[in-house]
């Protein structure tokens, strides 16, 4: 790995970046990323943009042949639009980006070095900072807990508090690089998703089948934040975001598990419910919750499940106790 040059590595990569109304940060994001580092392509999935998002991807890539852009009729969601771009890649790795963010040089190829170390790593999750507030860290890698609750490790908190490389329980989703051959051996994103909680998913799938999740805090990228979607609590975002969060445990917890994290997965829910009343949002919260119930027992929802396998046993202790030790890491 030490005698590959900058672009050896960056140029086994493929960027996907899913876009839906961002003008406002799309040209800088590309601008960023290619200025820095040198993928073999950059594909830009637009997910039925109104905002001239069409018209900006065009002008781009008459002027850049590395940027290949997708063009959907309409909004299909994170997941989908994710999906397209995977599946139009044909290297090694797959680099998941948000369209609001800035890439520094050199990002690339600190995340292939992690995945390059060991053929276990899945993920490789850069270090993302505040875009407004860069003295603040934004995400440090995602854990997941027995309460039911993802969170981002290090949010708010001093920027240079997190430069140990760490495994984590998942990689975010804004900033991430995947080995795609354990992509097509796991299954890409889950479209029932649509958006919000899908890289926790993912995640958790590779650790079912006995993979890793690497936090590199080399590898730096400002992030916006709610870009898109608006503020960090909105109708939008808690009614999917509560949908997802039962679908994840019904589609990736064996019932067996299921009833040991019971007691917690209902603290959990009751916390958050009484978190979202004094938001205004309770009304959201309980529909949202419901709707992932429907979905969990509908026909679609128990196609997606992972089925148990005894070989992963070992997997599935680490797991829970991540999941218990995911509480402390929560509070304290």
């Amino acid at each position: 790995m030490e005698n590959l040059s900058r672009a050896e590595t960056d140029n086994r990569v493929t960027v996907v970046i899913p876009n839906y109304n961002g003008t406002a940060y799309l040209k800088e994001c590309l601008g960023s990323l290619l200025a820095g580092n040198a993928p073999a392509k950059v594909i830009v999935v637009d997910n039925g943009s109104t905002d001239g998002s069409v018209e900006l991807l065009q002008g781009l890539c008459a002027s850049n042949d590395k940027i290949e852009p997708v063009f959907l009729s309409e909004n299909t969601g994170f997941c989908h639009a994710v999906n397209v771009g995977i599946l139009r890649a044909d290297t090694e790795f797959v680099f998941l980006l948000n369209n609001d963010t800035i890439v520094e040089a050199d990002c690339l190829s600190h995340l292939v070095k992690v995945l390059d170390e060991n053929k276990k790593n899945f993920s490789a999750a850069a270090k993302l900072i505040n875009m407004h507030f860069p003295e603040k860290l934004d995400d440090a890698g995602d854990f997941y807990s027995a309460l039911g609750w993802a969170f981002a490790r290090g949010k708010d908190k001093p920027a240079d508090k997190y430069e140990k490389k760490d495994r984590i329980f998942a990689s975010c989703g804004a900033a991430v690089l995947y080995r795609k051959e354990i992509l097509d051996e796991i299954g890409l994103f889950d479209e029932l998703h649509f958006a919000y909680l899908e890289d926790i998913d993912i995640g958790y799938r590779a650790n079912i089948a006995g993979y890793r999740n690497v936090f590199v805090p080399e590898a730096v990228v400002y992030h916006a934040g709610s870009g898109v979607s608006g503020s960090r609590h909105n109708a939008f975002k808690v009614d999917l975001s509560a949908k997802n969060s039962v679908y994840l445990v019904a589609k990736n917890m064996p019932f067996l598990q299921i009833l040991l994290n019971l007691p917690f997965l209902l603290a959990g829910y009751l916390i958050k419910g009484l978190f979202f009343l004094k938001k205004g949002l309770f009304g959201v919260y309980v529909k949202g919750l419901k709707k992932g119930f429907s979905l969990s027992c509908s026909d679609k929802g128990r196609q997606n499940k992972v089925p148990f396998c005894f070989k992963n046993l070992r997997n599935y202790i680490y797991i829970q106790w991540e999941l218990w030790l995911g509480i402390f890491r929560r509070f304290f």
